[in-house]
């Protein structure tokens, strides 16, 4: 007996070791990992004391676990190891100190940030004290060799465990829209396999919608088709299709009255997925329904599992937060210490405009009155470049703002780096580098103003402002392929990619078609082709306007003055060509095709990102399969409006044009003062001289 007892004693007791550790098992495969990179390029800062600024985001739905810095770094090779150090703080609270090594190359530190002083939105802050040493000695005296840099790759990671979505749409959105969704494929768009333009059309406005809102370089929303793989292992779908084209499995769960004459959003979880349909009977209903899908703030409004979209229903997006200005910061930023100290600030703007005459950046500070005024300074840098300094001066202490105007040429592209530097000089200099005093604060009403144009050069370089104006999709017409494949799908993926980057509104036009469009369509349009020539035979007719043309079987491309193209290697590149329109000369015209789907794919891949995009200045973009990227200009003139060049030219050099109708002006009246003197003085004709002497 004693025997059966001690054998039950054992089972149970391996059983429960086995149950601990199948619950141990779970419980590690619960916890996620994601990795946020930083948005800031490499950079360099100079002085004793440098801070720089970096941003990241938690998501409202992760349990967070622990949070690691990841900070690639390299300091002066004449910095002191027993006297320099980096300190770290986040939303204004420091937490870590350590003093760096000094040996050649990068350096990557891992730091563990407090996970109850992160929020949604943080503020990363790395301070530096670069103390150069001399021989046994530490110099505290400022010199170029103070100095530390920040290379673009540092990241923060996150280990965390998800909370469920509830069943309502904005928490559904909330996770099909989260980075880390995204970034494991979880996240797709899917309509039927033979879909028609008004539906491609619809999943077209859901996907460019929430790409705008998306702040990733590396990652991207998936468009796909009903029974892919990517649909069937996704764990969050937006289903856009007609109600009647709808799998029986959606279709079931929605009664044609919730769908007539109206656009129909319903949530449902399916075989362990959480899946929102966007359905309607009409066109017209579902593309509206779209655009409530690609509002932002009318998904994350909605606390229901259903929602019904009349034509009444105000689905256009605000525009983003952008009116021309840009706070440096949120917060006051406070430096401290002597010597030359540096505060960085990185601003993102919208990528569809550019930097034109007039543009400024104005700065209020506060400062310590101990200062020596003689020498003290703010100098003021944009990506790198000096824009202005400022002398410092004790009336201004407690308040001195300036303002500096931003040269018209200086390319700022979507994003800049503020870099304001203060030299705090004291009166009188001391061995110890106090931390305490001379001080200075740079407040947070300090901004950037931007003054800026629509772009007008139809070049890669300024991809895709053609096809967005006022911040909207600017009348875009996009001829496909009549049978969509997998690569297909993809292409139209990328290209919407980053033009949904750039459209800060979804009131604007998009249309497919599978054939030639009308010659109003032509004439009114800016156009997209893409595919191969046999599966969109439109492009055999475009053949003759391409820069790199197809033989005469439009099997491969042929060579032209820019490239020499071997027969087979002619088959296996692909090419994006931006041209003008062959229909209007105002208007422009991207191809993007290849003798094979597969190439026409790999061209897009150039264009779906601001980092690749950045890459090109040219009007064309090869890509073979070895995924060796070529660029070639073609076009003399780049200019697509001449008309609005000739508007843009007046307003950039306004200040000339004023200078010189005022010198005209002068003249004028220089020139009639002139003419009027001389009539008056004009001497008497000779006959009334004659009649004189004779009186």
């Amino acid at each position: 007996m004693k025997k059966i007892i001690k054998f039950f004693l054992m089972i149970l007791g391996i059983l429960s070791v086995s149950l601990v550790m199948t619950v141990g098992t779970a419980k590690a495969d619960d916890i996620k990992s994601y990795t946020q990179p930083f948005q800031n390029n490499t950079t360099t800062l100079s002085g004793k004391s440098v801070t720089a600024n970096m941003y990241f985001t938690k998501i409202d739905y992760w349990n967070l676990k622990t949070a690691t810095l990841n900070l690639n770094y390299k300091v002066s090779q004449l910095a002191s190891s027993q006297i320099s150090d980096i300190t770290i703080s986040i939303n204004g609270v420091k937490f870590y100190s350590f003093r760096p090594k000094i040996k050649e190359g990068m350096q990557t530190k891992q730091i563990k940030v407090p996970i109850k002083l992160i929020s949604g939105s943080n503020n990363l802050k790395i301070y530096g004290q670069i103390i150069n040493q001399n021989g046994n000695n530490s110099v505290l005296a400022q010199t170029p060799a103070n100095w530390l840099t920040l290379y673009k790759g540092s990241n923060v990671n996150f280990q965390y465990d998800l909370q469920q979505p509830e069943f309502k749409i904005n928490s559904f959105y909330s996770h099909f829209s989260g980075y880390d969704t995204i970034s494991w494929g979880q996240s797709v768009i899917a309509i039927p396999k033979r879909a028609s333009n008004g539906e491609l059309t619809a999943a077209t406005y859901a996907l460019a919608g929430q790409t705008r809102t998306l702040d990733t370089d590396t990652d991207q929303l998936s468009l796909t088709s009903f029974g892919n793989d990517k649909e069937k292992n996704a764990n969050y779908k937006i289903i856009v299709a007609l109600y009647k084209n709808l799998p029986k499995e959606y279709r079931s769960q929605i009664s044609p009255a919730d769908v007539r004459n109206q656009g129909f959003l319903k949530l449902i979880y399916n075989n362990d997925k959480h899946v929102l349909i966007v359905t309607s009977q009409k066109i017209k209903a579902l593309q509206n329904a779209a655009r409530f899908v690609a509002n932002s703030e009318l998904m994350g409004e909605t606390q229901t599992s259903t929602e019904q979209v009349s034509e009444k229903t105000k689905t256009y997006s605000s525009t983003l937060n952008y009116n021309g200005s840009v706070k440096l910061s949120n917060k006051t930023q406070q430096v401290t210490g002597t010597g030359h100290q540096e505060e960085e600030f990185f601003l993102s703007l919208p990528s569809s405009k550019t930097n034109s005459a007039g543009s400024k950046i104005r700065l209020h500070l506060r400062y310590a009155k101990n200062l020596n005024f003689k020498d003290s300074l703010a100098t003021l840098y944009i990506n790198k470049k000096v824009v202005g300094s400022h002398r410092l001066s004790l009336s201004k202490a407690d308040n001195d703002t300036f303002t500096v105007t931003l040269p018209a040429n200086l390319k700022l592209g979507n994003s800049m780096v503020v870099r304001v530097a203060l030299d705090l000089i004291p009166r009188k200099t001391t061995n110890m580098d106090d931390s305490e005093t001379p001080w200075a604060y740079i407040e947070s009403d300090s901004k950037a103003y931007i003054k800026s144009q629509e772009k007008n050069d139809l070049l890669f370089s300024n991809y895709p402002s053609l096809f967005v104006r006022n911040r909207t999709y600017n009348q875009i017409a996009v001829v496909r392929p009549k049978k969509l494949n997998n690569y297909d799908l993809q292409t139209i993926t990328n290209i919407f990619n980053l033009i949904g980057v750039y459209a800060e509104s979804n009131t604007g036009s998009i249309k497919f078609y599978t054939k030639k469009p009308s010659a109003k369509v032509l004439q009114n349009k800016n156009l997209i082709v893409f595919g191969t020539p046999h599966s969109n035979k439109f492009i055999k007719e475009l053949n003759k306007s391409l820069y790199f043309k197809f033989d005469k079987k439009f099997e491969r491309f042929i060579s032209n003055e820019k490239l020499s193209i071997e027969k087979n290697y002619g088959a296996s590149i692909g090419t994006d060509q931006l041209l003008r329109s062959p229909y209007n000369k105002n208007l422009g015209l991207l191809v993007v095709t290849a003798a094979h789907a597969q190439d026409v794919y790999m061209a897009t891949t150039q264009i779906n990102f601001q980092k690749n995009i950045v890459q090109h200045s040219g009007d064309a973009i090869v890509v073979d399969q070895n995924n060796d990227i070529y660029n070639y200009r073609f076009k003399k003139k780049a200019v697509l409006n001449n008309h609005k060049a000739f508007e843009q030219n007046i307003q950039k050099n306004k200040n000339l044009y004023m200078y010189i109708l005022v010198v005209i002006f002068i003249a004028i009246i220089l020139i009639i003062t002139i003419i009027l003197l001389l009539l008056k003085n004009k001497k008497p004709s000779g006959k009334g001289q004659h009649k004189d002497e004779k009186e």
